[in-house]
């Protein structure tokens, strides 16, 4: 399948817990239908859980286009589902910060957005795997997680993506710095010892925390994780640091350190919640992975973030 007017059967899965989800599920819907997407089935589900055992169905079914509507960790659940299987990934941004979205491409806008999965490219995407969880932007701890518990669903619908830079200051005031050790099971680079962190963040794909970069040259199917670590410092060295986040130059910092791997294990004292696309969904010690071309997915035909190269593409040859 090269675009999803091609696929046999679709289903459409929302997250109507998701800041837009519950608002504009039957307008997702019928646009996709309009479009000419063959969607037999609407999932509208409530609950992590209920999303879980939904995509497990629906990929049991036979449908070999899967169209998700919600947030980053929205998404995240459903490219683990997926990821492997013959089913193609359609992606409806319909969280607060959308970070997938915005690497992939994606228009913020509904309707746009049906129009981009109809008329758009089959590409492969990279999927990381903490601990086995799956995660396609950023795996993360320290300052994220409290970054996490502060947005509360509320703060979230009501200020949309300014409601990151509130939730900041609040972790902020509240952070306790850690200590942090990194190893490489591929013997790539050797074993990293730091302390006083602010925070350790292992990227898979580009954007992240509503528009930041990961790195200047991280990409979602680079094949290859960026790893980067915050030296906890003055607050102006903070401020410094934050004013370079947008393009990911803070990696740079004299108080950041940057690697890529493919694998690396994390281990930090004490132990730390670690963030996932915005849930907080295991803890350290944790091991990372990147899986390869994991994730077929549907981007605008003008998108350059990705291209067909995995598996798929050996059968069906180049997209167009």
């Amino acid at each position: 399948m090269r675009t999803a007017r091609e696929a046999r059967s679709a289903a459409l899965v929302v997250n109507t817990g998701s800041r837009r989800g519950v608002a504009l599920h039957q307008l997702a819907a019928d646009s996709l239908r309009k479009a000419g997407v063959p969607v037999a089935s609407v999932y509208p589900v409530v609950s992590g859980a209920q999303l879980a055992g939904t995509l497990d169905r629906v990929v049991a079914d036979g449908h070999d286009l899967v169209v998700v509507g919600g947030g980053d960790g929205t998404v995240s659940c459903a490219a683990g589902r997926v990821a492997g299987t013959d089913a193609t990934l359609g992606v409806l941004p319909l969280g607060t910060a959308n970070d997938l979205a915005r690497t992939l491409e994606i228009p913020s806008d509904v309707a746009a957005a049906c129009a981009a999965v109809a008329e758009g490219k089959v590409v492969d995407i990279d999927l990381g795997r903490a601990n086995g969880q799956p995660f396609l932007n950023v795996a993360s701890v320290g300052l994220s997680v409290g970054v996490t518990e502060a947005l509360s669903p509320r703060l979230k619908r009501h200020l949309g993506p300014l409601a990151y830079g509130i939730a900041t200051l609040r972790a902020y005031r509240r952070h306790e710095p850690f200590r942090a050790r990194l190893d490489f099971p591929e013997g790539d680079h050797e074993p990293v010892e730091l302390d006083d962190l602010l925070q350790v963040g292992i990227g898979n794909g580009r954007h992240y925390g509503g528009g930041n970069a990961v790195s200047p040259t991280a990409g979602i199917d680079d094949h290859l994780l960026d790893i980067y670590a915050i030296v906890r410092g003055r607050l102006r060295e903070h401020v410094s640091i934050a004013r370079l986040l947008k393009d990911g130059s803070f990696i740079e910092h004299d108080r950041v350190h940057h690697l890529t791997s493919r694998r690396v294990r994390l281990v930090t004292e004490p132990q730390l919640s670690v963030n996932l696309d915005g849930e907080i969904a295991t803890t350290t010690p944790a091991d990372f992975a990147i899986e390869r071309n994991a994730v077929h997915v549907v981007v605008p035909r003008s998108s350059r973030s990705a291209s067909l190269d995995g598996r798929r593409a050996q059968h069906e040859g180049p997209s167009a």
